[in-house]
């Protein structure tokens, strides 16, 4: 059993998402659903919700997130219990390990911007900054991941990263392993 979780890097550009689900079960973050539906789709920031529930999204795939006052009056949530705390991407990818697949395959997960400039695919649209900003800091997103990927050892997790230009996380898990888009697709050619 395969899944997918998709990050909003612009590396991710390079995947077909429709094409994913029809390998295992798809976990997406925040404004993802504006273009695509993931069976999962996982968001904690609040901004986020709110739009989220504006379109009442959670009414046709269920929505994840952490316990926020400012969004306590929507309806058909699913918190993480505890919270996690955690920003969306790993918040994803603990929600995946939890449903215990095989293989993880982590799609989006830059983690740093590019030319020191936002890496998102969202950006300059609604609830995300704009394209000229500063980069986000990128340490707790990594950090998090990691804590995933240490604690399901049982799990083999890949992340997919542009083919020439990536930074490199340069962990030694027997359960990690980055791989590039054109090597993703020569294992999807196999499925």
């Amino acid at each position: 059993m395969k899944s997918f979780v998709l990050g909003n890097g612009r590396s991710r550009l390079n995947a077909s998402l429709n094409e994913l689900k029809s390998y295992g079960a798809t976990y997406g973050c925040n404004a993802i659903y504006r273009e695509f539906d993931p069976d999962y789709l996982i968001a904690v920031d609040a901004k986020m919700i709110l739009e989220i529930d504006a379109v009442q999204y959670q009414q046709k795939r269920p929505v994840w997130t952490n316990p926020n006052k400012e969004t306590r009056n929507c309806s058909g949530l699913n918190y993480f219990t505890p919270s996690l705390g955690w920003s969306s991407g790993p918040s994803a990818l603990h929600l995946a390990s939890l449903h215990n697949p095989k293989e993880i395959y982590m799609l989006g997960f830059d983690y740093v911007g590019r030319n020191g400039l936002i890496n998102n695919v969202y950006a300059d649209t609604d609830n995300y900054k704009k394209s000229s900003d500063i980069a986000t800091y990128y340490g707790n997103w990594k950090d998090q991941t990691e804590q995933v990927i240490r604690k399901n050892i049982h799990i083999s997790y890949y992340r997919v990263v542009d083919d020439h230009n990536y930074y490199s996380l340069d962990w030694n898990y027997v359960n990690f392993t980055e791989i590039t888009y054109t090597e993703f697709n020569e294992k999807k050619a196999k499925w």
